[in-house]
């Protein structure tokens, strides 16, 4: 048996009905897709990996990635994908803390991950060498046995202070998941999924395909966000999942209306906040109405709007079927009485098995009941609806990413002439929030906003960098001399 492999792939084979349709007209079967998945399995076990071996991907979004990581659940290999925006100083530190036994990289960037690890280096893209020795591999492959307790995966998730931590992800964490979103966002063999997710994260990896291969759906794979290939595909499709940028972009365009939706079923956000004048816009222009829901790295998705009945803006709807979500004091842990603002804790098959490398850490944020502590803040109402209202650490999330103040002040803080920094996020339509820099001056150093900019560029992945630099004399601080970066938050948007 092999948890994960049993219920998403393996009941597919020898299928006829189309998995993947790319941007270049190619089609693959899903029988065809579990074939090509076994090809890859024995590369990966012919490159010396074993069952519980991790395998580091950054690799672009393509039929034979997604291959890749059918193949690494086949053969019992944990899976860890990255972003394709993050720089090689930013992968060696993943590389690092991982050890994995293999790093695959887009041929583009190999050169600059080669030396970096021990681990053997492959590539996969165009002019990579792991496709075409897949080609001649067999198309079948003796499956790895593995239970729900064992990895499948392991996630990197970001925090405030610190370098991210590694979320261990077990074949019953993303499968119990993957059944409760397909139940209920009523996922079958006759929707067609546009798929304009990135594939290094939870959301484009597991949101996304998971249900799409347990429910046998069908999905036109995007490459990238691209607004005039989605103006396309909306009217022969059923489903969108997105992040807030996707519905700012459609409503932007005078070509978006009902007469390119009334094919679709359903429409889902998340990753990032969706503001209510957008909810409200949308239903305007189609008459659908964006279905939110809320997860994070450790504990794949939580909550959900439903299907049917209220959508409300501003809410992340209910507990999904299996999972206990409680309302509790930050401090004390004390459950709070309904309509409280606390802390969102999570119990349920879809939470983590822990923090790679780091049983202290994990032990501070899994409770001995189980409840995880996912430092947001929100509110519950009678009924159990959940409306998120911050969060207890200023992590920022931009299009879907998480973004590490520290990490980026770090960066600011090197520049020549810059004394401090303080980064935080303020509301944006497009991005959920944006990434602000408050920096102040060494005493008679006049900024250059440009240089600045042009240092942060080759150090950092493009959805890190400041969409606005403010130039100040001091940053706010409390008696304890701590940053008020929600007065910097204030003043940015009066």
């Amino acid at each position: 048996m092999n948890t994960l492999y049993d219920a998403l792939f393996a009941p597919h084979a020898g299928s006829g009905a189309t998995f993947l349709e790319t941007d270049d007209g190619f089609t693959l079967s899903y029988g065809a897709f579990v074939e090509r998945a076994a090809q890859m399995a024995h590369v990966l076990t012919e490159a010396g990996l074993q069952p519980g071996d991790r395998i580091v991907v950054q690799a672009p979004k393509m039929a034979d990635t997604i291959a890749l990581y059918a193949g690494a659940v086949q053969a019992g290999v944990v899976y860890l994908p990255l972003n394709t925006a993050y720089t090689p100083s930013e992968v060696d530190y993943f590389i690092g803390d991982a050890e994995p036994a293999l790093i695959v990289s887009d041929p583009k960037s190999a050169d600059g991950i080669s030396g970096q690890s021990g681990a053997k280096v492959m590539t996969l893209g165009e002019g990579g060498t792991i496709s075409p020795l897949a080609d001649g591999k067999p198309k079948s492959f003796e499956t790895v046995k593995r239970g729900k307790n064992d990895l499948a995966a392991l996630l990197y998730t970001s925090g405030t202070t610190g370098r991210s931590k590694g979320a261990m992800m077990s074949h019953g964490n993303l499968l119990s998941n993957a059944i409760a979103l397909c139940s209920l966002w009523r996922m079958s063999n006759k929707d067609r999924l546009i798929h304009a997710l990135p594939i290094f994260h939870t959301h484009g990896l597991f949101v996304a395909l998971n249900t799409s291969l347990l429910a046998g759906t069908r999905v036109r794979l995007m490459t990238n966000f691209s607004l005039d290939v989605l103006l396309e595909e909306l009217p022969r499709s059923t489903l969108l999942m997105g992040v807030p940028t996707f519905y700012t972009r459609l409503l932007g365009d005078s070509r978006f209306g009902r007469n390119v939706t009334e094919s679709m079923r359903l429409f889902i956000s998340g990753s990032a906040p969706l503001l209510a004048e957008t909810h409200t816009e949308f239903e305007r222009i189609t008459g659908h109405r964006i279905l939110e829901r809320y997860g994070m790295t450790e504990t794949n998705m939580i909550t959900s709007n439903p299907l049917d009945g209220d959508r409300i803006a501003g809410t992340v709807g209910h507990a999904l079927p299996g999972v206990d979500v409680r309302i509790t004091d930050p401090e004390t842990g004390k459950e709070l009485r309904r309509g409280e603002i606390g802390m969102i804790e999570v119990r349920g098959e879809n939470v983590f098995q822990g923090y790679w490398h780091l049983p202290e850490k994990t032990a501070e944020e899994l409770r001995p009941d189980g409840f995880f502590l996912t430092g947001d803040l929100a509110t519950m109402d009678d009924d159990g609806r959940v409306t998120i209202v911050g969060r207890a650490k200023d992590l920022i999330i931009s299009g879907g990413f998480n973004i590490y103040p520290k990490e980026v002040e770090d960066v600011l803080n090197a520049q020549p002439g810059i004394l401090e920094s303080a980064v935080y996020g303020v509301p944006n339509a497009d991005f959920g929030e944006a990434v602000i820099a408050a920096i102040v001056p060494e005493p008679g150093v006049e900024i250059d906003i440009e240089s600045v900019r042009a240092s942060v560029e080759p150090t950092l992945a493009r959805f890190k960098h400041p969409k606005d630099y403010r130039v100040l004399t001091s940053l706010p601080r409390n008696t304890m001399g701590k940053v008020q970066k929600n007065v910097l938050r204030t003043q940015h948007m009066s």
